[in-house]
């Protein structure tokens, strides 16, 4: 609580002591009326408001002095990058060099894009204009022959009025991001929608201001007609497209979006004292204890210390099925909390959370490029240069063959060309699947690092597994408890956890485990037995093993079903791996192989034509996974092991695998749509916008609906992208 300042203060000449601001570090001097509050009889004084806000929200943290030791949970700066061109990386927002495109954030954030913001008031303010030009050129086709009423030249000085501040600053961006294409010999989509709007604009003030200059023919009375309506219909409905665009690349980035705010904003720090409080999530440390109650979010990644309950983990393995927790279990971050309360220690705080490298993850597959894209790529490289001689073309042949007024036609057919073919839809076709994709993925408990291990996973046809860790737990289980004489099973049992409970052998844990919980039998082969002796006596065996894990069975039938050969892969002896593959139905045993062996047996099947995705869990599988076409790492597995693999499975078993194939498949099968449509729409409106099918039927295209034709083919590669959203995995 904030007092007035201690009462020695007032005697205190004014700047002759100092204090450290607790929050910022700064050295502050001490004022009668400077920012100040108390807590716990201290005196603390700050710097600015934000910093004594900052410490009112949480007094604790910082006056026990650990907010020197604070772990951000995101870098300050943001940086920008093209979502067509990865390799460009800003440090403030712009445009694309290549491309023009405005770059993104490269994790998104719930403040509002600048450029929608700008954009839309740019788009509206276009149409305000684009209406009354409209109706000045064309009203009389609805009985307002408004021209007729002003006269002709009076309406062409009007029109100019009402397009050059449209040309001259909406149409800014577009003509700034179509010098920069020129200046960087990088021809784009900017390149074509400037030269368009600009040729259309010139001609137009020429015809408005120096009308003696074109033959008879031409004039309309006393006057040439113009293209001032056609210029900024065309620039309004760019605008239009731009907008429907940005908008639905804002929906892209939903997904992690989502992520983000399934954090919670505070957790609940338990002091040494006992009591308690809500503290900014920023704040919580390494080693802080923290309440979680029922329905709360765990904020941060920790074990319990105290209490049992059933979390649900959704959000990390894509199962709704809550997982029963309890003192030493593990718990992450974002998963919601069903019934009980907890205590648990704070481990990964900040950036080191599951939550945050899934989010990172994330952000690194939307930026990241497929090798389908390089096609994509090829073609605009060319298009834009052939696009530019098509519209040269057509208005030289329309010049000389044209009908009259030759020179009219022959700039609308030009400036139709240029609008038309603008590749925006080409150049978006792979990234916004790969973005829609990545997102939904993540939801599902896949992560994708990049894009090109997404591609390689619709073409796998191998699949090889380790044993331990993947098909199974990877941590022993007590399966059996064999009594020989007159000893009990429970006092059999109860021995052998006495001998054992010292012990810090896995085995030896299991049977703890076993004993303390009176476990389940699993009756599976592959056992390890131990004998145990009592005074010299052999009184019983118990039987440890590695269970299966629930889903297994059901990954191995589906991924099967998808046509994928399945190969397990393990240092495990021949008899226990042999017992488990039978049981699943795997395909093909690989036992006793070590990791290289693994490697090796990667490459042979490269070699007779098998294209191979590798999982494992293990510090040993990291080679394997790099080797593969496609790596899957289990995300209950080691760090070594994600970071060599293109994909990760958060939820530990096969069925994420199963989930991945299906997601790849979609994906690329999205983006071979989205590439049709892009070609297929080039292919036909650059001919019937240069004039091709006018002899046969008279249809010339009005630039005005080159330039819808354009912005609807964008919309509809973006909104066929966004169905990836609702792919059911």
């Amino acid at each position: 609580m904030e007092h007035d300042h201690h009462h020695a203060a007032p005697d205190i000449p004014a700047g002759s002591e100092t204090a450290k601001d607790p929050v910022c570090g700064m050295t502050v001097t001490v004022k009668p009326d400077g920012r100040h509050a108390e807590f716990q009889g201290e005196t603390f004084h700050f710097c600015s408001e934000k910093c004594q806000s900052k410490f009112k929200a949480d007094p604790w943290f910082y006056a026990s002095g650990r907010a020197s030791g604070q772990k951000k949970a995101a870098p300050a700066n943001v940086q920008y990058t093209c979502p067509m061109h990865p390799e460009i990386v800003r440090d403030a927002p712009g445009s694309c060099p290549i491309c023009g495109m405005a770059l993104e954030p490269m994790v998104p954030s719930d403040e509002p894009s600048e450029e929608l913001t700008d954009f839309t008031r740019r788009m509206w303010i276009s149409a305000a204009a684009a209406v009354p030009l409209v109706i000045l050129t064309m009203g009389e086709l609805v009985a307002l022959p408004v021209r007729d009423w002003i006269g002709h030249q009076t309406a062409s000085y009007l029109e100019f009025v009402l397009a050059t501040p449209i040309i001259l600053w909406a149409a800014l961006p577009f003509f700034r991001r179509g010098w920069d294409s020129v200046v960087n010999r990088s021809p784009n989509m900017w390149t074509l929608i400037s030269l368009g709007v600009a040729a259309a604009y010139l001609y137009s003030i020429v015809a408005t201001f120096l009308p003696g200059v074109f033959p008879e023919q031409y004039r309309m009375g006393a006057g040439v007609g113009t293209y001032f309506e056609a210029a900024v219909v065309i620039v309004t409905l760019v605008f239009v497209g731009q907008v429907l665009e940005l908008r639905a690349r804002e929906r892209t980035g939903d997904a992690i979006r989502a992520l983000l705010d399934l954090a919670p904003k505070t957790a609940r720090r338990i002091l040494p004292d006992g009591s308690e409080y809500d503290a900014p999530l920023e704040n919580i440390m390494e080693g802080d204890r923290l309440r979680v109650r029922p329905g709360d979010a765990v904020p941060v990644d920790g074990v319990v210390i105290e209490g049992r309950s059933s979390l649900d983990e959704s959000m990390l393995t894509g199962e709704s099925m809550p997982v029963e927790k309890g003192p030493g279990d593990a718990v992450t971050g974002a998963t919601i909390n069903k019934n009980g309360s907890l205590v648990i220690e704070a481990g990964k705080v900040g950036a080191d959370t599951v939550l945050a490298q899934i989010v990172v993850m994330v952000s690194n597959a939307r930026r990241s490029r497929a090798p389908i894209q390089g096609l994509a790529d090829r073609v605009s490289a060319v298009f834009v240069p052939t696009v530019v001689a098509i519209a040269i073309v057509a208005f030289i042949v329309w010049l000389i063959f044209g009908p009259e007024p030759a020179l009219v036609f022959a700039i609308a057919s030009a400036v139709s060309v240029l609008i038309i073919a603008c590749p925006c839809a080409l150049g978006l076709a792979t990234p916004i699947s790969i973005t829609t994709a990545a997102g939904r993925g993540a939801q599902a408990g896949v992560l994708i690092k990049d894009a090109e291990a997404l591609e390689r996973m619709a073409g796998v046809d191998t699949l090889i597994v380790d044993k331990t860790g993947t098909l199974t737990l990877g941590k022993p289980k007590l399966t059996d408890t064999i009594a020989l004489g007159d000893l009990a099973e429970t006092d059999l049992l109860s021995l052998a956890a006495a001998l054992e409970r010292g012990s810090e052998h896995p085995l030896a844990e299991a049977i703890v485990e076993g004993a303390e919980a009176q476990a389940d039998t699993l009756r599976a082969e592959g056992k390890t037995a131990m004998f145990v002796a009592v005074d010299g006596v052999l009184s019983g065996i118990v039987a440890v093993a590695d269970p299966i894990k629930d889903s297994t069975g059901q990954a191995i039938k589906e991924l099967h079903a998808q046509g994928l050969r399945v190969i397990m892969a393990t240092g495990d002896n021949e008899r226990t791996a042999q017992a488990v593959a039978r049981k699943l139905g795997i395909d093909e045993v690989r036992a006793g192989i070590l990791p290289e062996g693994k490697k090796d047996l990667i490459e042979q099947l490269r070699r007779d034509g098998h294209k191979i995705a590798m999982a494992g869990d293990s510090v040993n599988d990291a080679p394997a996974l790099a080797a593969a076409d496609v790596g899957i790492a289990m995300g209950t597995g080691a760090d070594v092991a994600m970071e060599s693999a293109g994909i990760t499975l958060l939820g530990g078993d096969l069925m994420g695998i199963v989930r991945a194939r299906k997601l790849a498949r979609a994906t690329l099968r999205n983006i071979k749509q989205n590439l049709f449509f892009a070609f297929a729409y080039n292919t036909l409106g650059v001919p019937i916008a240069a004039g091709l099918l006018y002899p046969v039927t008279g249809l010339l295209l009005s630039p005005m609906i080159a330039a819808a034709a354009m912005s609807l083919s964008s919309v509809s590669v973006i909104s066929n992208a966004l169905r990836l959203r609702r792919v059911d995995l």
